[in-house]
Order: C-alpha cells, then structure tokens, then sequence
C-alpha cells in the first residue's frame, strides 16, 4: 500500500547513468590531457619548453584540419545537391534493385537525406544510383488545328 508523502524505493536502487567515453581527439581532449601532464610533472624537472610548444603547435594543427575537414564535408554536400539539381529535366540511367538498367526523366530532386534523391517517374533514386545522363531531346512542336 503506497504511503502519501515518501518516495518510491525504485530511485534507489536505480543504476546512475554512465558517461560515454569520446570517440574521437578534439582540443578539449588535449587540453586535459595537458593539464594532467602538468599537474603531475615533478617540479624540479620541470617539462621542457621546446616539448610544450611543439604540442600547442599540434593542437592548433589538430583544430586546424578538424575545421578544413568541416569545409571540405560542407563543400561535397553543396556539390551533390547542385549536381541533382542540374538533373532536373534530363534523361537519367540507373539500375534497379532487380539489377536492370531503368530510364527516365528526371522531375525533381529532394535533399531531405544525406544523399540527394532524384524523382524519376514514381521512382526515387539516389544520386549515387544514377550511371548515366543525356540530354531530353525537345518535344516534337505539335502542328497548328486546321
């Protein structure tokens, strides 16, 4: 019979939520790291300068090429956005699940994923899918009623 005014027991015996470990270095990493290594450095020998800088300078290298790394991602994904784009309108070639080749005229293209889906008939494609592109050639002009 639950009592008003205490507290379930199930709490208690609950396991505390556990810290998952970082899965890749990033500088909040090697600062601590740093900051470790300085706290435990015998102060009679002190770390030798030239080792410390050589570490800042790969610490800046490190946030360096983590940020070029974020422009080049950045960049990629604009270059396949702007290449489904560019379909719109063309006849495109792509295999099939069934493993034969299909072709159509691209209508539209979505960038809700990470890979751009182009809208061929009732087909969705990604774009990686996609083996081949061709000009639509123009409608044929319909002659004037008589």
């Amino acid at each position: 019979m639950p009592v008003d005014g205490v507290a379930s027991t199930t709490a208690l015996y609950s396991t505390p939520p556990t810290r998952a470990p970082k899965q890749k270095m990033d500088g909040e990493m090697f600062l601590s790291l740093l900051v470790t290594q300085l706290r435990a450095q015998d102060p009679s020998s002190p770390m030798d300068t030239n080792a410390m800088i050589s570490q800042t300078s790969q610490l800046a290298s490190m946030e360096q090429l983590t940020t070029l790394t974020g422009l080049n991602e950045e960049g990629f994904s604009l270059q396949m956005r702007m290449a489904g784009s560019a379909l719109i309108g063309k006849t495109v070639s792509y295999l099939d699940a069934d493993g034969s080749t299909k072709t159509g005229v691209a209508s539209s293209v979505s960038f809700a994923a990470a890979v751009p889906t182009i809208r061929i008939g009732d087909k969705d494609v990604r774009l990686d899918a996609i083996s081949a592109v061709t000009d639509t050639p123009p409608a044929a002009p319909t002659p004037p009623a008589s």
